[in-house]
């Protein structure tokens, strides 16, 4: 297996360029690039998006001097969402390690991300905050497997989680405890107290950018909050009437505000891009399962809205992947600028290639799509006019433009595991006009057949390229010989049928 170094080198001379050649880029600088990315925050939770209790007066300054996009589509929960950011691809798409789709996907060592890429141009990278995208090994530094980690996949620098934070709301509710790591060493054994990550990843970030303002940098800031357990440092903890979570977003957007002081006072605040987005919708479980006899789980005040949206983290509804964003860059991105025009987290990886004249290996196909003109207002209308809803490897719906098609399904579908608990029945075709109807309320199926007809023949083509839950696709990538494999087992195909066939007396 080629290292990481060796396989940039190996594929030099079949890259070609998706920007112009850096010899044409010489009268205009190539940006830094920040991509801050926060975990499980909800659509609405930010004073731009329309929250009436979280004040966010930095995101929302942001957003003033930036372009504010409503139709901004991450994944439905964490591990997908972060492989389909760092590859430019859906995670079905993407190949793991034995040829294993997992439910939070592990990217294969061979899969090139966006750090690679950024490097080939020159760019300095770092992450700091969470990583989640690693494969275990017990014999290995905090237990991952070294080759799945930031440091092996492109990454100069390495400061944070290997995975989550928790998954209870207290972390004393549970023996679990996660490391942080600075490179491929364990700095910290076990976090008792998320209440100053946020702070400390700030002084990491600023730290970096002070140290690498000389030469083009990529920043992947990637907070743990404000997925549970939540946390808040004392300048900030019970100040938001937001509650305990309101907390863990206003300090946030003081990071954030920490963030833009650093690039003014290096006069480098034109010269860097700067996108803010999340992983996916709030993690709402009030209940488990949100059963109305389920046991209490997540206290209101320890979760966000997607209002005005349907769903949350780990549905099929929009309030599972549509996410907020702001894109911000002194006079390259207009100010003031809202638009619903739909563009994804995969989108990104070849965006920045072609603001830093980077190169992409033609041998790869990804699902993003240059969003370059599109952002600096050199075309009205984003390049993708489309989105398909993956719950793991279950396809459940298709966006073209307004219109989106929500395929019938059961509850908790086969093959989804442990998110499935999240995902409702729905027994027939639905269709819906985003546009008018954000919330999903209204089925305009049986009124517009022609409409249904041609989503679906968008949904048999992502069969046949991607997959679906029962199927390989012919564009998935797999590194090693053998099948592709499910980590939760489908029943037999005449088990399913029987499960969701009524009962006969």
């Amino acid at each position: 297996m080629l290292t990481t170094i060796a396989r940039c080198l190996a594929c030099l001379s079949t890259l070609i360029l998706v920007a112009a050649p850096l010899s044409s880029l010489a009268a205009e600088r190539r940006p830094n690039i920040i991509l801050i990315f926060t975990d499980d925050q909800g659509y609405q939770d930010l004073g731009c998006f329309g929250s009436p209790s979280i004040k966010t007066p930095n995101l929302d300054r942001m957003a003033s001097e930036g372009l504010r996009l409503t139709s901004f589509y991450a994944q439905p929960v964490c591990g997908v969402s972060r492989a389909a950011l760092i590859t430019g691809s859906y995670p079905i798409r993407v190949g793991e390690p034995g040829n294993l789709k997992r439910l939070h996907t592990v990217p294969h060592p061979e899969e090139v991300t966006v750090a690679e890429v950024l490097k080939t141009a020159g760019y300095a990278t770092g992450i700091i905050g969470k990583w989640h995208l690693t494969d275990t090994d017990k014999t290995a530094p905090g237990g991952f497997d070294p080759v799945t980690m930031p440091n092996a996949q492109g990454f100069d620098y390495f400061y944070g989680t290997p995975k989550f934070n928790g998954f209870t709301v207290f972390v004393e509710d549970t023996k679990f405890r996660s490391p942080i790591f600075r490179d491929t060493k364990v700095v910290v054994e076990a976090v008792d107290s998320w209440d100053h990550i946020t702070a400390d990843y700030t002084r990491e970030a600023v730290a970096w950018i002070k140290k690498h303002r000389e030469q083009p940098f990529f920043l992947y800031l990637a907070h743990n909050l404000p997925h549970i357990p939540v946390g808040a440092s004392e300048n900030f903890k019970g100040k938001s009437a937001g509650g305990p979570y309101g907390d863990t977003i206003e300090e946030i957007d003081w990071s954030c505000g920490e963030i833009f002081k650093t690039l003014r006072a290096l006069d480098i605040d034109d010269d860097t891009l700067v996108v803010f987005t999340s992983d996916n919708g709030p993690w709402i479980e009030t209940t488990r399962a949100m059963k109305p006899n389920g046991a209490d789980f997540i206290p209101r005040d320890h979760s966000g809205t997607a209002d005005p949206l349907r769903g949350w983290k780990m549905s099929a509804w929009e309030g599972g992947s549509r996410v907020p964003c702001i894109v911000r860059w002194p006079g390259k991105v207009a100010a003031g600028r809202v638009s619903d025009d739909i563009l994804t987290t995969m989108d990104l990886l070849p965006t920045f290639a072609a603001l830093a004249g980077a190169a992409i290996p033609e041998s790869i196909r990804l699902d993003g799509l240059d969003a370059t003109d599109f952002l600096r207002g050199k075309s009205g209308a984003s390049p993708r006019g489309e989105y398909l809803y993956y719950a793991g490897c279950l396809l459940t719906g298709v966006r073209v433009d307004k219109w989106k098609l929500v395929l019938p399904r059961q509850a908790a579908p086969p093959g989804t595991g442990w998110w499935g608990r999240m995902i409702d029945a729905v027994p027939e075709m639905q269709l819906f006009n985003l546009q008018e109807d954000p919330g999903e309320t209204t089925n305009l199926a049986g009124n517009r057949p022609e409409v249904v007809a041609r989503l679906m023949q968008r949904i048999e083509k992502a069969r046949a390229e991607l997959g679906d839950i029962d199927q390989t696709g012919r564009g998935a990538r797999l590194f090693e010989e053998g099948p592709r494999k499910l980590q939760v087992p489908l029943q037999p195909r005449a088990a399913r049928k029987a499960a969701t066939t009524p009962a006969t007396r």
